[in-house]
C-alpha cells in the first residue's frame, strides 16, 4: 500500500482527543498523527461476549488490519462514558486537550455532557470538531457512506462503490477542520476554541461536483464520451486510457493508426471503435511498453 503524504510536524505540540469510532474519525486522527499531533483515542469497552482484549471500536472487531493502521501511534484509553469513572477519565483528558474529535449525533453528544455551550464554558481554549452524517437539522437522521453517495448521484448501478468515498472524504474534511481550528487558536490572543461541524453528506456532495457539472456522466468528456479517456479491453485484460489532452490523444491515435484531426473527432463513435479494435490486439505487456515509448498515460489491469 502506498504511503500517504502529509505535512510532517505541522501539528506538533497539538493534543487531540478522539471519541470517534469506525472510519471517518479514526481516519482524520491518523492524518493528524502523521502531521505530528499527539493523538489520544477513548474507546468504549467491548461487549462482554467478545474475547478479552477486543477493541470497543467496531472496526477493531471486523477488520483488525484496518484498525491497526488507523490506530498506529495513537494512545488508546478504554472508558465507559455513561459511567462516573468514564466521565472522570474523559474530563482528565479534556483538561489537557487542544481539539476534541467526535462522531455522535448531536443528541448523543448532549447526553454525554459535551454540548458546545457547556464544553466551551468549561474549557474555553478547547476546539471541537464534530463529524455528523448530515448538516444542521438533518444531523439526527440515520445514514451511512452508501446513502450519502446515493443521495448525491454517485451510485450509478447495483454494484457497490469501489471504496468508502464519503467516509474517507469526511476524514479529510475533518482533518482540514482540525487544521483550521488550530490556526484560529494560534491567531487569537485569547486562544479561544471553536466548534466545527463536518457532515459526511457534504463530503459526498463535494466529491460529486464533477458529476453535477456533467464531466463524469456518460456523455461527459471524462465520463466515457472521449475516446482517449475510457477503460477498454485488451488481449489479456483491461487498460485504463487517460489520453485527454490533445498531445496525448494525438500520440494514442498515431499508435493506433487512427486519424483524429481535432478534439471533436475524439468524441465520435468511429474513433472510439477504432482505438478499441487496436487495443484488443495488444497484450498488457505490449501496452505498458507503448506507454513508455510514446508517452501515453495508460494503466493496464488484469
Amino acid at each position: 500500500m502506498p504511503a500517504t503524504r502529509t505535512l510532517p510536524g505541522v501539528l506538533k505540540g497539538v493534543r487531540i482527543l478522539s471519541l470517534a469510532l469506525n472510519l471517518p474519525g479514526p481516519g482524520a486522527l491518523m492524518r493528524c498523527k502523521q502531521m505530528g499531533a499527539t493523538c489520544v483515542k477513548l474507546e468504549p469497552p467491548a461487549p462482554r461476549a467478545l474475547p478479552p482484549g477486543t477493541s470497543g471500536d467496531p472496526m477493531g472487531q471486523y477488520n483488525k488490519p484496518a484498525y491497526a493502521q488507523l490506530s498506529a501511534g495513537v494512545k488508546i484509553i478504554t472508558a465507559d462514558l455513561k459511567s462516573e469513572a468514564g466521565q472522570k477519565a474523559l474530563h482528565r483528558e479534556l483538561a489537557r486537550t487542544d481539539v476534541l474529535l467526535t462522531s455522535y449525533r448531536p443528541s448523543a453528544t448532549e447526553k454525554l455532557g459535551l454540548g458546545w455551550t457547556a464544553l466551551h464554558k468549561r474549557y474555553p481554549a478547547l476546539s471541537h470538531v464534530a463529524i455528523v452524517g448530515a448538516p444542521g437539522p438533518r444531523a439526527e437522521e440515520p445514514g451511512h457512506d452508501l446513502t450519502y453517495l446515493a443521495d448525491n448521484g454517485l451510485v450509478t448501478g447495483l454494484d457497490l462503490p469501489a471504496t468508502l468515498y464519503a467516509d474517507m472524504g469526511g476524514a479529510l474534511l475533518a482533518t482540514e477542520a482540525v487544521l483550521s481550528a488550530v490556526l484560529r487558536q494560534r491567531a487569537s490572543a485569547k486562544a479561544r476554541g471553536v466548534h466545527v461541524e463536518v457532515a459526511l453528506s457534504e463530503a459526498a456532495a463535494w466529491l460529486a461536483l464533477p458529476r453535477h457539472w456533467g464531466l463524469t456522466v456518460p456523455a461527459g468528456a471524462v465520463g466515457g464520451a472521449h475516446a482517449g479517456y475510457r477503460v477498454y479491453p485488451c488481449k489479456d485484460g483491461r487498460v485504463a486510457v487517460a489520453a485527454l489532452e490533445p498531445h496525448f490523444a494525438a500520440s494514442l491515435c498515431a499508435a493506433a493508426g487512427v486519424a483524429a484531426p481535432d478534439m471533436r473527432a475524439m468524441l465520435t463513435p468511429a474513433v472510439r471503435d477504432a482505438i478499441a479494435a487496436f487495443l484488443l490486439t495488444r497484450t498488457r505487456r505490449q501496452l505498458d511498453a507503448l506507454a513508455v515509448a510514446k508517452d501515453i498515460p495508460l494503466h493496464t489491469m488484469a
